[in-house]
């Protein structure tokens, strides 16, 4: 199968998959960047009540998982010792990575402890998220030679913090959002996003003043649900923050309609699966 698109590129190499931004690749002397697919990434356990929530099994997902890592970094080059990723909480938390690293590569990351997002202007270091549906954001500014990584998920997604990466990024590195690109990794979509009323309103309630909420928003009849656009917010966050719309680059991708091949954590709990994988998104500045 074959990801490809007018946006993204799918690349199989040495048995590991990712896609790339065909935006990004212009800067492929300045950044390397890549969103893992494939069968073959990262792993863990889907709830930690479950029976096979035990120390073996925890050191043998982990295991794998930096193995993933490690296939996904020398695919591209990069150094598995100086990858940063934060331990991701579903915040709107955003951190500066200001320093090198402390010899090694720091996976969920006690430095970056209840953070979803990193920038930096430093070349030492591979910034990375994991996703299993939720939005990957990879940002960069070819001015400022400043990227970010980010994770977007519906609570991040609610409580803006794309928004929150470009305020850090124009107060912090003097970067202008007319100058930002934003590329978005393959996520749910619309069209698998359903949620019951109370989640529907906390976006309505935060949304409900822009003039595209209604197509934000969208009420399935038959079974007294919603979906909604998680993307389409992002994007909108992002313009009323200055980014060009030809600056937002979707990948146009949605990670349960492609569940063979991108990792869903709702179609693969859907199909009775213990453990889900996770899509890992990096980018490093050259």
């Amino acid at each position: 199968m074959d990801l490809s698109n007018e946006n993204v590129v799918h690349i199989k190499k040495n048995k590991v998959e990712y896609i790339q931004f065909r935006r990004l690749l212009e800067y492929k002397n300045k950044i390397t960047h890549a969103y893992s697919v494939g069968v073959d990434s990262n792993y863990r356990t889907e709830n930690t009540t479950t029976k096979n929530n035990t120390d073996e099994n925890n050191q043998r997902i982990k295991k794998v998982g930096l193995e993933n890592y490690k296939k996904l970094c020398i695919a591209n080059g990069l150094d598995i010792n100086k990858l940063i990723k934060p331990n991701q909480k579903h915040t709107t938390n955003v951190d500066i990575v200001k320093d090198e690293l402390l010899g090694e590569s720091e996976i969920a990351s006690n430095r970056y402890d209840n953070t979803d997002g990193l920038v930096t202007d430093k070349k030492e270091v591979v910034l990375a998220t994991t996703s299993a549906d939720c939005i990957s954001l990879l940002f960069y500014d070819p001015i400022k030679n400043v990227i970010a990584n980010v994770h977007s998920g519906w609570k991040g997604t609610l409580g803006k913090i794309s928004e929150n990466t470009v305020k850090i990024m124009k107060n912090k590195y003097n970067c202008k959002p007319e100058e930002i690109i934003c590329c978005i990794c393959p996520s749910i979509r619309k069209c698998h996003f359903e949620v019951e009323k109370d989640v529907r309103d906390l976006f309505y309630e935060e949304f409900k003043n822009l003039e595209e909420i209604h197509d934000i928003i969208e009420e399935t009849i038959k079974n007294k649900k919603w979906h909604i656009d998680t993307v389409l917010i992002n994007k909108i966050l992002l313009i009323n923050q200055g980014l060009k719309p030809k600056n937002i680059v979707d990948s146009k991708l949605c990670s349960v309609c492609n569940s063979d091949i991108i990792h869903s954590c709702r179609a693969e709990k859907a199909k009775g699966k213990k453990q889900f994988g996770l899509n890992t998104a990096i980018i490093k500045l050259n």
